[in-house]
């Protein structure tokens, strides 16, 4: 029996939709794919798919089945839709980060000043790419949720720790209500019982996702309290929980994942917050002045 060729979707934007509609069904390596074709789309339209599939771990002919089960002949039909929007989009991540890598070569440094320049221009792309991606009406919503908190949590492991511990910071200075939900003692999900309808959850999370953030998100938002989520990708698990997700795309060949432009997105979040707290001081107390240890 010949089975029908499922209906391809014709644009970029209509192939990710589709593949945010089809994710929790998709096998494990299907996912994989997924994930890497959402986060790196100038990548995928530039390169092969052996290219591809040798810097994923992924055998190129899974990279075909995956194209076809989307509709396509093949993996070239598919790479023609990222082809198409590469056509019509701003330079992305990688573009950027070679004409900065470009620019700071001319210093002619090499060795360990040579990591440095290049882990600058990865930062320095990623910060821009940033800043064209952000949208406004999702920091002014995460602002809002913030400043009408009773109490903000904050949850973030492995990596994504530094992120919320400077969260924790700013938010004391700011004289507001800020408990951090951390894994001593095996308490995190346990902790995250206690968040009322009042406040809000901050969940900063990157893949490898640690599993603590992503259940402790799953059960405050099936109480129906709100969570601002930072991650890596629109297919996050913290994506499902999330009234407001910051993607901030990653490498996936990078050693070292920078936090520059997580910690970033962070600040420009809470200088928000102090921005309508020094409008309208009197509804959360006065502004604490951040001042720097002697």
């Amino acid at each position: 029996m010949q089975t029908t060729r499922a209906r391809q979707p014709e644009s970029f934007e209509a192939l990710i939709t589709e593949i945010h509609a089809q994710y929790d069904d998709l096998s494990k390596t299907n996912q994989q794919i997924a994930v890497y074709l959402t986060q790196n789309p100038n990548d995928v339209a530039m390169n092969s798919v052996n290219s591809i599939a040798e810097r994923q771990g992924v055998h190129p002919s899974s990279f075909v089945r995956f194209a076809q089960h989307f509709g396509y002949k093949g993996f070239k039909e598919l790479q023609g839709i990222f082809r198409q929007r590469l056509n019509t989009a701003a330079p992305g991540f990688e573009t950027r980060a070679e004409q900065m890598k470009a620019r700071l070569a001319e210093t002619g440094e090499s060795g360990a000043k040579g990591h440095l320049v290049d882990l600058v221009a990865n930062d320095l792309a990623s910060l821009e790419q940033l800043v064209s991606d952000i949208d406004e009406k999702d920091l002014e919503r995460a602002i809002d949720l913030l400043e009408g908190a009773n109490c903000i949590y904050l949850i973030g492991q492995l990596r994504s720790e530094p992120v919320v511990l400077l969260l924790r910071y700013i938010l004391t200075m700011l004289g507001r209500r800020a408990v951090l939900i951390d894994a001593a003692g095996g308490l995190a999900t346990h902790m995250g019982k206690v968040i009322g309808k009042n406040d809000v959850l901050l969940a900063v999370s990157f893949r490898y996702y640690a599993k603590e953030v992503v259940n402790t998100a799953e059960e405050v938002a099936a109480r129906g309290i709100p969570i601002i989520a930072i991650s890596d990708s629109t297919l996050s698990p913290l994506a499902k929980s999330a009234d407001v997700l910051f993607e901030v795309p990653e490498r996936e060949q990078a050693f070292s994942r920078s936090l520059a432009a997580p910690i970033c997105l962070a600040q420009a979040l809470m200088f928000g917050l102090a921005a309508r707290q020094t409008d309208d001081g009197a509804k959360k107390g006065p502004l604490i002045p951040v001042v720097s240890a002697p």
